[in-house]
């Protein structure tokens, strides 16, 4: 049999891949299925058009029945122009704590998972553990879409679902859904001493972010309102934009991004219907000096949110192996909303805290570490009870 890896050396081999989104993460994929195949488990990849990055998907234990995924993602956000102390592609162990890029999001968690593989492979002889890595979470949950299409089209797919994002391994069963979406803004060029010759792509761009804004703030006075999100409504903002040339031109272009982060049950495509109307309205001015003009809103990204049932199997099942007695809920978005739409019941629970993700010098406590690796153990246990 293949040497037995702990979690905190397996957590180091991890992070020790740099997984930046905008890179392959194949290095990280081939060191997992190589594990795996060690261990007799055979994998399944699932690649990008490109085939630069891939999902992988294992099932341990029998595969005519639905069992339990563990599911997490492979890649992290950049360094760059970001402070830190040590290398954030090697794990520094200091004061109790583990630093380097991915320790809390979310590679402690993988690292759990496939350092238990022995003990799974003992245990789970007759309801099948499923270990699921993906691809993009980072920039818009895009790998696991074709996971779950592949899924989808399996025999049997996985009866629950348990993503290992930073929740302080207390169970999370709703998110925030996310729309992203560009506006891009098409004026007329002039000398901007005959301004009334053109039309300015950046203020008619800006009267669409100015209701944005207002829009934001009407979510935050009037609601709907669910206090068990931070904060409790639906926050809409404006990200990037750009436009013009020179100050000497009346700008031809303008573009921006934006985003609705909606509370799950607040209709994000009604906002969307105001912002258009918003936008046809100016349409008739624009185009009474140029018929080119124009707006256009697309939607090049949408995140479902998560809303799980507090008496469901999955909730269940993450508040007795992790010992909570309560459940939570989160603004940021995860790829359990594709899941749960795929019909796999989802819950989030991992360790690590979501307020040291994405920032220089991001670590986990190793205290969380050992909660995460306790919470494996039970679901061994209750996987040997089962089976017995």
């Amino acid at each position: 049999m293949p040497r037995a890896i702990s979690s905190v050396d397996m957590i180091e081999r991890l992070v020790a891949f740099d997984t930046t989104s905008r890179d392959s993460n194949l290095a990280l994929i081939d060191f997992a299925r190589t594990y795996l195949e060690d261990h007799g488990i055979k994998s399944t990849l699932v690649f990008d058009a490109e085939r630069r990055k891939a999902n992988l998907f294992a099932t341990i234990g029998p595969e005519d029945r639905g069992g339990i995924m563990l599911s997490g993602h492979s890649d992290v956000v950049p360094v760059d122009g970001q402070d830190w102390a040590s290398n954030p592609f090697r794990l520094e162990a200091r004061d109790d704590r583990l630093y380097g890029r991915g320790t809390s999001d979310m590679k402690s968690f993988i690292a759990v998972a496939l350092a238990a593989v022995p003990d799974f492979i003992a245990a789970a002889s007759r309801t099948p553990v499923h270990i699921a890595l993906t691809y993009d979470e980072e920039v818009g949950c895009i790998g696991v879409r074709g996971l779950i299409q592949r899924l989808k089209d399996a025999p049997v797919r996985p009866a629950l679902c348990i993503i290992g994002e930073p929740t302080l391994m207390q169970p999370v069963v709703s998110h925030k859904g996310k729309r992203s979406l560009r506006c891009r803004v098409h004026g007329l060029e002039s000398h901007s001493a005959l301004s009334h010759l053109g039309v300015n792509a950046i203020e008619f761009g800006a009267d669409i972010v100015a209701h944005i804004r207002r829009m934001a703030n009407r979510k935050r006075t009037e609601g709907p309102y669910d206090p068990g999100f931070t904060p409790p409504y639906t926050t809409i903002h404006t990200g990037t934009i750009a436009g013009g040339t020179a100050l000497n031109i009346v700008p031809r272009d303008c573009r921006f991004d934006f985003e609705i982060r909606h509370l799950p049950g607040d209709d994000p495509d009604a906002m969307l219907d105001e912002l258009r109307a918003q936008a046809k309205a100016l349409v008739p001015e624009m185009r009474a000096l140029s018929g080119d003009t124009g707006i256009e809103l697309d939607e090049f990204n949408a995140i479902p949110a998560l809303s799980t049932a507090e008496d469901s199997e999955v909730v269940r099942l993450a508040q007795s192996l992790s010992g909570a007695n309560s459940v939570g809920k989160v603004s940021f978005g995860t790829e359990g909303g594709l899941y749960q739409q795929a019909g796999i019941p989802t819950v989030i629970c991992g360790p690590g805290s979501i307020e040291q993700a994405h920032r220089p010098n991001e670590w986990i406590a190793l205290d969380q570490v050992r909660q995460c690796e306790a919470f494996v153990h039970r679901l061994i246990d209750r996987l040997r009870r089962t089976d017995a």
